[in-house]
């Protein structure tokens, strides 16, 4: 269940109160370098405290060519140059929810840099749903024990002496969790820029009114609020990649959720828009992996390491 976005919602008054000092203090914010991965259509961000280096590294890509089951670093060692070019030492490994459009490289990242990974608590809701779907059995770990952190909403930590907070935003899936970091703001799939609109409410879990009740509990905190973004898909009529928006921005202009948006309106047209949409084409192989924070299945008796395709059930 999605938080209160009541006046007592502690955790919110928390986050907020992170964005107006940073604000105050534009020699303390947060560096954010963000790489994007055309393929998946995802941006991974790496943001650093300027003082301490210190440095976490949110929703990161492993290359997948799904045709001939292969896996490279391409992506992740761009990554890998960058912290090592900046001087960088991370701390933390964050994603914002179980993607079903890449697979993390987040066990590879941590190998060759450290660091601790983490997710919302309620990944073990998508660990129980994708572990029946996938007829994981009794070996596959439901209580998140694959990642080092499991987080709840209001939970706070620290990069360098950057302050942040954790808000749980349910609706995309259960488990999506927007990072609160100075004044940045790091949503995963939850939004997408303004002249884009929002996530899809379709998967198993998902609720488009919880996903609106999310979106606002987000645009509730400070309009100045940097927004940075999971993924960009172009609008009509835009050319060119874009994953850095603002509060202001996205309460004044989201097409799908602006101001004078009601949760009735906004729930029958996700429902009616989720309904034209196929699924993300890694969906199967991504959440096989990242319900595992990353990992792939183990092998089997031949040494080799499968990924399953339920038929005619999804």
């Amino acid at each position: 269940m999605p938080a209160s976005t009541a006046p007592e919602d502690g955790a919110l008054v928390r986050a907020a109160s992170i964005v107006t000092a940073s604000v105050a203090q534009p020699d303390a914010r947060p560096v954010v370098r963000s790489f994007f991965d055309d393929a998946s259509f995802t941006a991974t961000h790496v943001v650093h405290d300027p003082k301490t280096r210190s440095a976490a590294i949110i929703d990161s890509v492993l290359d997948f060519d799904q045709a001939s089951g292969r896996t490279s670093r391409t992506s992740a060692d761009a990554i890998i140059a960058y912290v090592e070019a900046e001087g960088l030492t991370v701390a933390w490994h964050l994603e914002t929810h179980a993607h079903a459009d890449h697979l993390s490289a987040a066990p590879y990242l941590q190998q060759r840099l450290g660091g601790q990974l983490a997710i919302g608590r309620a990944i073990t809701i998508v660990q129980d749903v994708f572990g029946k779907i996938f007829n994981e059995g009794t070996e596959f770990e439901r209580d998140g024990s694959q990642f080092d952190r499991l987080f709840d909403d209001g939970d706070s930590f620290k990069i360098g002496a950057l302050k942040a907070a954790v808000l749980h935003v349910p609706g995309h899936t259960p488990a999506d969790l927007a990072y609160v970091i100075g004044d940045a703001v790091f949503c995963g799939d939850t939004l997408f820029m303004p002249d884009y609109g929002t996530a899809r409410a379709d998967f198993p879990g998902g609720d488009a009114a919880y996903l609106f009740r999310s979106i606002r509990r987000l645009l509730s905190l400070p309009r100045e609020a940097r927004v940075f973004l999971c993924h960009d898909y172009k609008a009509p009529g835009r050319d060119t990649y874009v994953w850095e928006t603002t509060i202001g921005a996205e309460s004044d202009a989201n097409v799908h959720v602006h101001a004078g948006i009601n949760e009735a309106r906004f729930v029958a047209m996700r429902t009616a828009r989720d309904a034209t949409l196929s699924m993300p084409k890694l969906i199967l192989p991504a959440i096989q992996v990242n319900m595992r924070g990353g990992h792939m299945p183990p092998a089997e008796e031949n040494g080799t390491r499968y990924l399953k395709i339920p038929l005619d059930l999804l």
